[in-house]
């Protein structure tokens, strides 16, 4: 059934099918009957190649009953096709676009501003139609022509530019080209996504461009949710499966589905995957493809591990590039304000009622808004609060179950729940239209953190307002917000260091920045005491000497 090879099962010396009905266990805990697996993964049914290993994979090439994947040729309309170097450059600069190659590589696709102009297929162009779109984003209009062309792809652009569309139309119009899935295949095509939020949003928008395909299916795979469910689906047979990294994994684990027909593979948020540890089980699926896929990996932002990422898994990628990337927006009106940690919820409270009476004055609704809170626990505290000031509040967070996630963001979407108090798990992948306000209750630890949240307002060209409490604790960080604001409000470009490198050295320059202050401070405090004390003001201490406050501030004074 499948070329995958658990990593509890790999064995380089194993030849043979035993047939003694073991039981063992995978890493994840599942039991497993070794007779069955090995059956299933006999090296005798497969055949490996010689690229790196990770934990004992073996990548693997498709069985000789899988049917081989079929790369089209693609082409635009005429009118595209004749476009000169000189024509293709102005329309990328126009859209604000960037595109590298590598030396050796042909040209990128022009970009195109028409759908109608990508020559895709009629069910896709009906359900484009249906749907409204009118014209490509600038993500889009470069991102699927390279990606219909069958090249890597290595996207780069802010949140809320349509990158999912992106992905999704050319990954659709792949899976239509391949013979038919039959029961017991593998998918298709992969879409990996680092949370269960942003997950389904993708195959929200897959399911969209596929509503008028008959029998075009596909499965979302997320932690949190009936494992049973995801395991009959994946076992029918399925087009495209989105999933989490870890859940897919269990999935292959347990032979439920297969990498043997993936042909298409998309990494979206690829750098949030890596923030949250998944490379590993990144790497499992990437090594274990079978020889002939396209890969597109997208990203938010272009840190030093994407880089890495992208040079062991993309064959000569054309890499694209859209606006500032990571830069605060200049859409979004960015407040500082200073507030004692006791003293937060109050103030929000404050700012939160008076947003409410002013919508009520002024005949609006409430504007949809997004608190962003450090821990868990002061998620739910803070959206307590809230509640019983009257407000329609509901909180987010990693502890909730996926059905209260799922419920917390539909109401937040219908606009039945107007504030949304959210731990990280909403900074990234969270789309969603008309959110005027975002809070930061807690400041991030670092500026990328920052953009990430504040980047869930001011979306689509609309406007938005962010407001943010600090302590003194994060003035380091509160520095540059405040350049980058500058910076953004002056026309000059925004740029700064992404990653995990960069944010351990972003903390280690705060963690210096802290104890500076607090040196200076000590120090200040020291040789104050020694000078008033010893010299100057010794006699105003002395037992004899004692004063009552009014008059001692009085000596002061003199």
């Amino acid at each position: 059934m499948t070329s995958y090879v658990p990593p509890h099962l790999r064995s380089s010396s194993s030849s043979t099918t035993t047939t003694t009905a073991t039981t063992t266990r995978s890493n994840n805990g599942y039991a497993k009957t070794l007779e069955t697996n090995q059956k299933l993964y006999s090296p005798t049914s497969r055949t490996t190649n010689s690229a790196p290993s990770f934990n004992g994979a073996r990548r693997t090439s498709s069985s000789s009953n899988v049917p081989q994947p079929v790369f089209q040729e693609w082409k635009p309309s005429d009118r595209v096709s004749r476009l000169n170097p000189d024509q293709i450059e102005e329309v990328r600069m126009r859209l604000n676009i960037d595109v590298t190659v590598s030396g050796e590589s042909s040209p990128a696709p022009a970009p195109i501003e028409s759908f109608t102009d990508m020559c895709l297929d009629t069910s896709i162009m009906k359900d484009i139609g249906f749907h409204e779109y009118t014209a490509p984003t600038s993500i889009q209009a470069q991102a699927m022509p390279v990606a219909l062309s069958g090249k890597d792809l290595l996207g780069c652009a802010e949140t809320g530019s349509g990158k999912t569309a992106a992905f999704a139309i050319p990954m659709i119009q792949h899976c239509l080209a391949q013979p038919s899935i039959r029961r017991g295949d593998g998918p298709l095509a992969l879409v990996l996504a680092p949370t269960r939020e942003l997950a389904q949003q993708i195959e929200k928008e897959v399911k969209a461009f596929s509503r008028s395909l008959e029998s075009f299916r596909t499965a979302i795979v997320v932690g949190g949710t009936n494992i049973t469910e995801q395991r009959s689906e994946l076992r029918a047979g399925v087009n495209i499966v989105v999933a989490t990294p870890g859940r897919f994994i269990d999935h292959l684990q347990q032979g439920n589905t297969s990498l043997s027909r993936i042909s298409f593979v998309v990494l979206d948020e690829a750098d949030r995957m890596l923030d949250m540890g998944f490379e590993p089980q990144i790497k499992e699926v990437m090594r274990n493809l079978p020889t002939k896929h396209q890969t597109l990996l997208f990203s938010a932002t272009m840190p030093v591990e994407i880089e890495t990422l992208a040079q062991e898994y993309l064959t000569s990628p054309v890499q694209v590039k859209v606006g500032k990337v990571s830069s605060p927006t200049a859409n979004v009106s960015q407040l500082l304000e200073k507030v004692a940690d006791n003293e937060k919820i109050d103030r929000l409270l404050s700012l939160l009622v008076e947003d409410s009476a002013q919508a009520e004055r002024s005949g609006h609704p409430f504007p949809l808004t997004i608190v962003f809170v450090e821990r868990k626990i002061r998620c739910d505290e803070v959206a307590e609060a809230l509640v019983a000031q009257g407000l329609r509040a509901v909180a987010l967070h990693g502890g909730r179950s996926q059905s209260e996630r799922e419920a917390a963001l539909r109401d937040f979407r219908n606009g039945s729940t107007t504030i949304l108090v959210a731990t990280d798990v909403a900074s990234r992948g969270l789309d969603v239209t008309g959110v005027a306000h975002v809070v930061n209750l807690d400041l991030p630890k670092a500026m990328e953190d920052y953009v990430h949240r504040i980047g869930r307002t001011g979306r689509a060209g609309s406007t938005g307002q962010a407001t943010s409490f600090y302590t003194d604790r994060d003035m380091f960080l509160v520095a540059h917000i405040r350049k980058a604001i500058a910076d953004v409000q002056s026309g000059t470009a925004v740029s700064f260091a992404t990653g995990k490198v960069a944010r351990k050295k972003e903390r280690e320059a705060a963690a210096a920045h802290r104890e500076a202050r607090t040196g200076l401070s000590q120090l200040s405090v020291v040789g104050s005491t020694s000078i008033n004390i010893e010299d100057k003001y010794k006699y105003m201490i002395a037992p004899s000497n004692m004063k009552k406050e009014g008059a001692a501030d009085d000596a002061w004074d003199d």
